[in-house]
């Protein structure tokens, strides 16, 4: 199986070392704070302090641009089509298309929010074992059956994404061009989806026969924690004072504004 957001779990940066449950409740915390933020003054700070805990992590810069990759894709409406569409101040013609200075000050706050809360959740789940992650967030009261479906789903993603592969291999060896758009195309595309539907369901009923065969869903002893070290209670302490202070500031400035 490929490692794909644990890669670099194995570095021994602040954040590497920091206890998985305190981690999960600070970072949670601000991603909750960057969620509601969209006064422009406030989302300069919001980059400082997603910039800075990048840093501490020591997460290498690629990490993050390959996996800002593919969600950005489904932010680039957002960016296209309210600059075009929303306010009423043109700020650039170009021939038929007109960009709104309104629409771009609506696009720039979903713009950072989303780049913030992607990076400080890779952050969160980046700089650690997922399942040491997922098992820190069952001991704070999130239902099993929720991070067992993480789990699994974190799994066979990349199991099916092999198998996406090589089908999308042995087409192209049969002579198959995906980028030739045509009936057949589209019905070869069909069938290799269905497919892989079918095929993961019967996967997974599978794998949900093997795990009641081996016990799964029985009672079993709890892993015991270790009680919380004070630099990690004084950590989360400190982030969650972050994210309040974002918030009244945010509540402020809100009401300030006439």
């Amino acid at each position: 199986m490929q490692h794909g957001l644990d890669t670099y779990a194995g570095l021994r940066s602040p954040i590497h070392r920091w206890d998985p449950r305190c981690k999960f409740v600070g970072l949670m915390t601000l991603i909750f704070a960057f969620s509601a933020i969209d006064v422009l003054v406030l989302l300069p700070v919001m980059l400082l302090l997603t910039g800075i805990l990048y840093k501490v992590s020591q997460l290498p810069g690629s990490y993050l641009r390959q996996r800002l990759h593919y969600p950005g894709y489904f932010l680039l409406g957002a960016i296209v089509v309210l600059p075009l569409t929303t306010g009423e101040t043109v700020l650039l013609e170009l021939g038929w298309l007109s960009i709104r200075w309104e629409g771009v000050l609506a696009a720039v706050p979903i713009v950072v929010r989303f780049v913030c809360i992607v990076t400080v959740t890779l952050v969160l789940f980046g700089t650690g074992p997922l399942a040491g992650t997922l098992r820190a967030m069952r001991s704070l009261g999130i239902p099993g059956l929720i991070t067992d479906m993480m789990l699994l789903f974190y799994r066979y993603l990349y199991d099916l994404l092999d198998r996406l592969r090589q089908v999308q291999t042995a087409m192209r060896l049969r002579g198959f061009n995906p980028k030739q758009l045509s009936w057949r195309t589209l019905r070869v595309l069909a069938a290799l989806t269905g497919t892989l539907l079918v095929t993961s369901y019967e996967q997974s009923e599978q794998v949900y026969q093997a795990m009641r065969l081996r016990g799964y869903g029985q009672p079993t002893a709890q892993r015991t924690w270790p009680p919380i070290q004070r630099a990690d209670a004084m950590a989360v302490m400190a982030m969650v004072a972050i994210a309040a202070a974002l918030v009244l500031a945010q509540i402020w400035l809100t009401s300030a504004t006439p």
